[in-house]
């Protein structure tokens, strides 16, 4: 027995809300409901990550929310997706005269590729329906996540999965936990909808680098990649500087994360044991924020608050 099937109403809720490393993309064809069909391997992991809080008040009715920490660039109340995605939960159970408070603690960086919004989303679904005690089953929770974006379908599961379609189609692979990562955050950000915009624009150009990987990931997919880095570089020139430099100090090639900003790079297995002191190099060297990350299980982890 765990947290998500514990009896019992419980009053306040933590959700931790792990991030999205995309370790591969590909691009396809843009979709008559102007979305992109697509290709990834997508796997959940420890840093950084976000908290959602909810507690249960008697009025108002709905969500209020506040925000903490890394906040730039996060809508506030009915634009976050966190407030909405629960909202629409509670209004599908037919409980939207319930009063909840939510606390959203940011440390994913809002433009980075990381799907922190899709991973708060997912985070505020599964702490409402735990602490409201929804009548909503696994099938309904993710029919609700994928009308609040592409995203959070998989936040709402996590792992490591095969993803495609619209980011709707999910399919699990075995891949252990504990892999490492390291994930570079620059001090600008990128908007998903411009960079597949500039995508298109572009002539939908397939990634000019291949990273060979070995290795678990290495036997799902020995080559990680990106076709969205040359429409995210054309949207920001400072990325191709950004991610020149990031490989100059870690001395492997670094792959853009998701629609970027963010760069991730493979920790070989010979720097794994020294993968905190490589984040602590290139902190220094950069002035910016580094995780020292790896894979896990979930993506969304309940706890007494």
């Amino acid at each position: 027995m765990n947290d998500l099937t514990m009896p019992g109403r419980i009053a306040r809720l933590r959700a931790t809300a792990y991030a999205k490393l995309t370790l591969s993309l590909e691009i396809r064809d843009r979709r008559p409901d102007g979305y992109h069909d697509l290709e990834g391997l997508v796997v959940s992991v420890s840093a950084p990550q976000d908290v959602v809080e909810v507690e249960a008040v008697p009025h108002p009715a709905g969500i209020t929310l506040s925000l903490e920490g890394e906040t730039e660039h996060v809508p506030t109340g009915s634009a976050n997706l966190a407030m909405r995605a629960g909202e629409a939960l509670m209004l599908r159970a037919g409980r939207s005269a319930a009063g909840v408070r939510m606390t959203l603690r940011k440390k994913i960086p809002a433009g980075a590729g990381l799907g922190g919004g899709s991973a708060d989303a997912a985070g505020a679904m599964h702490a409402v329906r735990r602490m409201l005690e929804l009548g909503i089953d696994d099938a309904t929770l993710l029919e609700v996540g994928a009308s609040m974006g592409s995203d959070v379908p998989f936040c709402l599961t996590g792992g490591a999965v095969w993803m495609r379609g619209r980011g709707e189609i999910l399919e699990p692979v075995a891949l252990p936990t504990g892999l490492p990562f390291l994930i570079a955050i620059p001090p600008f950000r990128l908007a998903t909808s411009t960079v597949y915009a500039a995508w298109d624009d572009l002539g939908g150009p397939k990634a000019r680098r291949r990273v060979p990987v070995r290795g678990p990931v290495g036997a799902l997919q020995p080559e990680l990649f990106n076709d969205l880095e040359a429409a995210a570089e054309a949207v920001d020139p400072r990325l191709t500087e950004f991610r020149s430099e990031l490989e100059r100090i870690v001395g492997v090639p670094a792959i853009l994360a998701g629609s970027g900003s963010a760069y991730f790079v493979p920790v070989p297995e010979k720097v794994v044991e020294r993968l905190e002191s490589v984040a602590a190099k290139v902190r220094r060297a950069m002035k910016i924020p580094v995780a020292s990350s790896r894979t896990v299980a979930q993506g969304v982890r309940l706890s007494a608050a």
